[in-house]
């Protein structure tokens, strides 16, 4: 069951994507629309979707809620990810070096595609996902400097229609924003990671 879906949806990411129409049905009201062409002076980084079975062969995407710290992004669920450096020899090299430091995992996960990049105004980056497999249930060692929890969540919930909720949240002291998110396991999952899973979503079920 799990390989299985794996091939289909490697074959799925071959095709054109849905892209900004699809992400942006998950976006809170006041989210700005920046094109990639305007995105010159802004940095580069990546996120690893992964993807894994259960002992009983069901398929969980990985979450991870990000520490407490001074910056835009402070206590959000997010993908294990982070921005470009020198040393990486592209973005997926990226991708799955931040993956190893935050997760702790020591198996290096199989890349079957990518999905759409997204344009995050208020931080200056442009995010590239990477989806990625490994073949068993992998063991984590979390680094807790960067990393407050692994969230694993059964990919079935992300296609449910009662999983998407709306809410009122305050991500910047004096600025409220009205937004629809993913009901993860109980956590909030919202704005660019919302956004990621949305197109995810779109994909597995057409």
């Amino acid at each position: 069951m799990f390989l299985s879906l794996i091939q289909e949806l490697q074959i799925k990411l071959q095709q054109p994507l849905p892209g900004e129409q699809i992400q942006f049905q998950m976006a809170h009201l006041n989210r700005e629309k920046v094109a990639i062409t305007q995105t010159e002076q802004y940095k580069q980084s990546a996120v690893l979707v992964l993807l894994f079975p259960d002992e009983y062969n069901q398929c969980h995407v990985l979450l991870i809620e990000r520490s407490t710290y001074n910056g835009h992004h402070s206590g959000q669920i997010a993908f294990p990810g982070g921005k470009a450096e020198i040393g990486d020899k592209d973005l997926n090299a990226t991708a799955l070096r931040e993956f190893f430091e935050e997760t702790g995992c020591i198996e290096t996960p199989v890349i079957i595609g990518e999905l759409s990049a997204l344009v995050i105004s208020v931080s200056k980056f442009v995010v590239t996902p990477f989806v990625a497999y490994l073949p068993k249930k992998p063991v984590f060692k979390p680094n807790y400097t960067e990393v407050a929890s692994l969230i694993p969540w059964k990919l079935d919930k992300l296609l449910l229609p009662e999983t998407v909720k709306h809410t009122s949240l305050e991500p910047i002291k004096g600025l409220k924003i009205q937004t629809p998110y993913f009901d993860a396991n109980g956590k909030i999952v919202w704005g660019a990671t919302a956004m990621i899973l949305n197109e995810l979503k779109y994909i597995l079920s057409h």
